[in-house]
C-alpha cells in the first residue's frame, strides 16, 4: 500500500508540473491581448476616416480582446487553484513529519464546563481539534467542532463508512477544499441567514416586467434617434425619467446593494462547492442521503447558487460610474436586479440554511476523512453490544509520537470501575486522556489508535481539569464540587463512560479520602463504568467491598539514582511513589 506522504510528494509534484505549464500559457495571453490591442488601433489609425472598414476591424478587436481575457481569467483561476492544491499537499507533508504550525488550533471551542472536550485536550495548541482539522469554511469549522463534542453514539457503522469511503478519494477531497479556500469569505452563515429571514420586499410587483418595458422604449428611442425621427431632447427626458424612478427607491437600493455585496463571495464560492458534491458519485448511506438533500428541487442547488450569483454580480455594476448612470437612466438597472435578488430571497430563503448545512457536512467530513487516509495502521472500532465496554489490544494516544509511545492492552466491562495508582509522571493522566478520546473518537466514527478495539458504544463524562472562578466568585473545591453533582445528575439520566482525575483536590487529606471514597461507591452502586486516578491509596482498599472494582497502576523505578518509567499498566495498587526522590534529585530539599 502506497504510503501518504509518498501521495502528497506525488501530488504536489504533479501541480508544480501543470503550475509552470499554467504560467507559460498566461505569459502567452497576455503577449496576444497586448497584440489585438496594438493591431485594433494600429487598424483604426491605417483606416481612419473609413467607416466601413473602421467599424469592422473595432468589433473584431474587441470581440477577440475579450475572448482572450475571459480565457486569460479562466487560466488565473485555474494557477491559483493549483497554487493551493500545492499548498495542500505541502501541509499534509508538514503534517506528517510533525510541523502543526499551519493548522488552526480551534480556540474559539475551548468550553470548561464541556461533559469532556476541555479535559481531553480536544480544543487548542497541540490539540485532537488542530490535529485533524482541514476544513475551508467557517460552517464546516463549527460543524467538525460540534461533531467532536457531539457525544452521538447513534449509527457509528454508517459514520464509518462514509469517512472510509472518503479517505478513498484523496483527490476529490483536495479538489473539494483547494475550490472552497480560492474565496475567503468575511460574512459568516448565520449573518446571511439572519438578513434572508428579516429581509422585507421593496420593489412592486409589477416591476417584473416594468424594466423590460422600460428598456425597449429606450431602444425603440435610439433607433428613432439615429433615424431622425425624434430630437435628442427627447431622448434625454427619457433618460431623466428613468433617473427620477431610481431616485425614489435609491435609499433601499443601496441598503440591499450594502448587505448582497457582502454575500456575494459566499455564493460565488458554494456554488462551486454544490457542483463538486452533486457530480460526483457516492456509495454510503451518510452521503448518498447529504447529496440527495441538495438535489431535492427542480434546479440543482448549485445552479440555483449559481444564478443568485450571477445576480449579484450584475448588480455590482452599477460601480462603474458610467454603466451605473447609463444603466439605470435607460433600463432601470438597480431596480432590475432588485426585485431579481428579492425574487430569488422569496424563493429559496427557507431552503439556504439546509444548503450550507451540506457544504458544511461535507467540509467537516473531509477532514475526517483525511485523518483516516493519514492512518492506515489504526483499526476501525468492532460495534458490539456485549458486556465488555472496550477491549482493546496496544491502545495508544495518537498524539504522541510512534517512537516514543507506549501502548496497552485495555479491557473494562460494563459497571466496572477502575482505580488506578502511580507514581508522578508515570502516565497515569496520558492514560485517561488515551482512553477518553478513543471513545470521542469510535463515537465519530474514526478507527482509533489501537491494533484491536472492540467497542460497545457510550458517552463519556470527565472530571480531570477544574479551575477556580475568580469571575464567578467560586473557589476552586467549589468549582469541583459542582463538577462531580453535574456527573451524578447526568448518569442518573444516561449511560455514560466516567474519567476521574484525583478528585477532591481542593480539601485536606483526610477529607478528601472519605469523600473519594464515599464518591466512588456512590458511583458504583448506579451502575456506572468509568477509570478514577489517584494518588490516594487508601481509595483503593474499596475493591474488597466491590467485585465491580478492579486496582490497576502506573509504575516508577529508581535504577542508578535515576528515575524511569515503563509507562506499562499493570494489575494491582503501585507500591513505588517518587515525590521524595524527586525533591531530592532535583536539589530542592
Amino acid at each position: 500500500m502506497k504510503r501518504p506522504i509518498d501521495f502528497y510528494i506525488a501530488e504536489k509534484e504533479k501541480f508544480t508540473v501543470i503550475l509552470s505549464s499554467l504560467k507559460k500559457k498566461l505569459s502567452i495571453l497576455s503577449l496576444l491581448r497586448l497584440s489585438v490591442f496594438l493591431l485594433t488601433v494600429f487598424g483604426i489609425y491605417f483606416f481612419f476616416g473609413k467607416l466601413n472598414l473602421v467599424i469592422p476591424v473595432l468589433l473584431s478587436g474587441i470581440i477577440l480582446f475579450a475572448f482572450l481575457v475571459t480565457k486569460h481569467n479562466d487560466l488565473l483561476y485555474k494557477k491559483n487553484k493549483t497554487l493551493k492544491l500545492i499548498e495542500i499537499n505541502q501541509l499534509e507533508i508538514d503534517v506528517i513529519n510533525g510541523d502543526l504550525s499551519k493548522l488552526d488550533k480551534g480556540k474559539e471551542f475551548l468550553d470548561p464546563e464541556h461533559y469532556f472536550s476541555y479535559d481531553i485536550d480536544l480544543f487548542g495548541e497541540g490539540s485532537f481539534f488542530q490535529f485533524i482539522n482541514r476544513t475551508a469554511t467557517g460552517n464546516g469549522k463549527q460543524k467538525l467542532a460540534k461533531t467532536l463534542t457531539a457525544n452521538d453514539i447513534n449509527h457509528i457503522n454508517d459514520k464509518q463508512e462514509a469517512v472510509k469511503e472518503l479517505s478513498q478519494k484523496p483527490e476529490w477531497r483536495q479538489d473539494y477544499l483547494a475550490t472552497a479556500e480560492m474565496i475567503r469569505v468575511d460574512t459568516d452563515s448565520d449573518s446571511i441567514l439572519k438578513w434572508m429571514k428579516k429581509y422585507r420586499s421593496f420593489v412592486p410587483g409589477s416591476f417584473s416586467f416594468i424594466p423590460t418595458i422600460f428598456s425597449v422604449i429606450s431602444l425603440l428611442g435610439f433607433i428613432a434617434l439615429a433615424l431622425k425621427l425624434i430630437p435628442f431632447s427627447v431622448v434625454l427626458l427619457w433618460f431623466f425619467v428613468g433617473l427620477t424612478i431610481i431616485f425614489f427607491y435609491i435609499k433601499k437600493i443601496n441598503h440591499l446593494y450594502e448587505n448582497a455585496n457582502k454575500v456575494k463571495g459566499n455564493f460565488n464560492q458554494y456554488h462551486k462547492l454544490l457542483d463538486l458534491i452533486e457530480k460526483q458519485e457516492f456509495n454510503t448511506k451518510n452521503l448518498i442521503t447529504r447529496q440527495n438533500e441538495i438535489r431535492s428541487e427542480k434546479e440543482k442547488a448549485s445552479v440555483i447558487f449559481k444564478k443568485f450569483s450571477k445576480i449579484l454580480d450584475a448588480f455590482d455594476q452599477r460601480n462603474n460610474m458610467f454603466f451605473g448612470i447609463l444603466g439605470n437612466g435607460f433600463l432601470l438597472w438597480d431596480l432590475q436586479q432588485s426585485y431579481k435578488i428579492e425574487k430569488w430571497l422569496k424563493n429559496y430563503h427557507d431552503k439556504v440554511e439546509h444548503w450550507f448545512d451540506v457544504i458544511a457536512y461535507f467540509d467537516a467530513q473531509n477532514s475526517l476523512a483525511n485523518y483516516v487516509f493519514n492512518h492506515t495502521e489504526y483499526s476501525f472500532p468492532e460495534i458490539t453490544t456485549k458486556e465488555k465496554v472496550i477491549d482493546s489490544e496496544k491502545l495508544g494516544h495518537p498524539l504522541i509520537d510512534p517512537k516514543q509511545r507506549i501502548d496497552n492492552d485495555f479491557d473494562i466491562a460494563e459497571k466496572e470501575f477502575f482505580i488506578i495508582t502511580g507514581a508522578n509522571m508515570a502516565g497515569k493522566s496520558t492514560f485517561l486522556r488515551t482512553v477518553s478520546l478513543s471513545i470521542v473518537m469510535s463515537n465519530i466514527g474514526l478507527p482509533v489508535c489501537s491494533e484491536k478495539f472492540v467497542y460497545h458504544p457510550i458517552k463519556l463524562i470527565t472530571s480531570m481539569r477544574t479551575s477556580d472562578s475568580l469571575s464567578k466568585d467560586e473557589s476552586y473545591f467549589f468549582s469541583e464540587l459542582k463538577r462531580l453533582k453535574f456527573i451524578v445528575d447526568e448518569i442518573s439520566k444516561d449511560r455514560y463512560f466516567i474519567v476521574l482525575d484525583e478528585i477532591l483536590k481542593g480539601t485536606n487529606s483526610k477529607d478528601k479520602a472519605i469523600g473519594s471514597k464515599k464518591f466512588v461507591m456512590r458511583l458504583v452502586n448506579s451502575g456506572s463504568t468509568g477509570i478514577i486516578a489517584t494518588h490516594d491509596l487508601s481509595l483503593c482498599e474499596i475493591e474488597k467491598d466491590f467485585t465491580q472494582i478492579r486496582n490497576k497502576y502506573f509504575d516508577a523505578e529508581i535504577v542508578n539514582d535515576e528515575l524511569l518509567f515503563d509507562y506499562r499498566l499493570k494489575e494491582g495498587i503501585c507500591k513505588n511513589m517518587n515525590a521524595s526522590f524527586l525533591l531530592k534529585k532535583m536539589k530542592i530539599v
